[in-house]
């Protein structure tokens, strides 16, 4: 039998490793990653996660020295999450200007001042009950978690971050921070919001190392249902009316398409958050033998820059950083 006629052969630009660099389409840098830290008032010494091998909860003491290491790596920025030893009701800790996570600020911009300080802008880890804001009955009051939003977010501010993430999901929580930043001369300070972020089960070790899963029920009269796109649509559309600065899309894996579709619908810089239930499948099917995980890892990252992600919160990212070294 003959042979059809070839003249068209892909495949010669896939003879060498030289020749698929050259016409690569989508790149990983070290300039997409954000690192996660866990900032923990309560101890002097870290804490391993279990659910999550190689995160580790660490002391103020640590923030210092931690920021190094992500700033020597090339990584430019961190997200702040913090472990107060105080919780209430309504989650007031988020608001002391002498809290973990605004001290963990001034301890990171001291340290390595060019580095990019997020922080996460929530009440799940300062809350008695685990829940993202004020309650009504068993009811997340909205409004009211609006005006306790502001307060977090300004005293941030007032603490020298770089960037605020809202994560909490309340309607109208892009407006009203951004209207609590300016009134308090904060007008350059960026917001990046979590604007599609799923009720998902791929949060389940960060629960762990935040110590914010839920007294009771779940998350889902908040958070998004996994089976809806156009209500992420509008989700992330309204944000941008809002003044968002950067989207993001939580979890990653499972929300390609949602990522692609926010991208193409908007002109604001995407983040992903390469959530911790997707990290700890990684490093158990790894710790087994059963994956090659620098290389499921970069195809990974790599696959989010091509969904449309421009940022990648990950806590890969040293990992991911000493391999892009190399």
């Amino acid at each position: 039998m003959s042979l059809p006629d070839l003249t068209i052969r892909p495949r010669r630009l896939r003879r060498s490793e030289t020749l698929r660099r050259l016409v690569r389409e989508t790149t990983l840098s070290v300039n997409d990653l954000v690192y996660p830290l866990f900032v923990d008032e309560t101890i002097e010494t870290p804490v391993p996660v279990p659910s999550m091998p190689g995160v580790r909860r660490i002391p103020l003491a640590d923030v210092g020295s931690a920021c190094r290491e992500v700033a020597e790596l090339g990584i430019p920025a961190v997200i702040l999450f913090g472990i107060p030893a105080r919780k209430d009701a309504i989650g007031s800790s988020g608001w002391d200007d002498q809290g973990v996570v605004q001290q963990a600020i001034r301890a990171a911009k001291q340290a390595c001042p060019e580095l990019l300080v997020i922080a996460d802008t929530c009440f799940c880890e300062y809350t008695d009950h685990g829940h993202c804001g004020v309650l009504d009955g068993e009811h997340v009051h909205n409004d009211a978690t609006l005006a306790n939003l502001q307060r977090e977010a300004v005293s941030y501010a007032r603490a020298g971050v770089d960037m605020v993430a809202p994560s909490g999901m309340m309607d109208g929580m892009i407006a009203a921070i951004r209207g609590a930043l300016d009134e308090h001369g904060f007008t350059d300070l960026p917001i990046m919001s979590y604007a599609v972020k799923y009720a998902s089960a791929y949060f389940g070790p960060f629960r762990d190392a935040a110590d914010s899963a839920p007294a009771f029920g779940d998350r889902a009269s908040y958070q998004m249902d996994p089976a809806n796109r156009r209500e992420a649509m509008k989700e992330a559309l309204l944000d941008v009316e809002e003044g968002a600065d950067i989207l993001m899309v939580k979890p990653g894996l499972a929300y390609m398409d949602i990522i692609r579709e926010v991208k193409d619908a908007t002109e604001l810089p995407m983040a992903v958050y390469n959530v911790s239930g997707e990290y700890a499948m990684i490093k158990a099917a790894a710790e087994r033998g059963w994956i090659d995980e620098r290389r499921v890892v970069l195809e990974t990252m790599t696959a989010f820059k091509r969904a449309g992600a421009d940022i990648i919160i990950t806590y890969h990212a040293l990992d991911i950083a000493r391999w892009l070294q190399d």
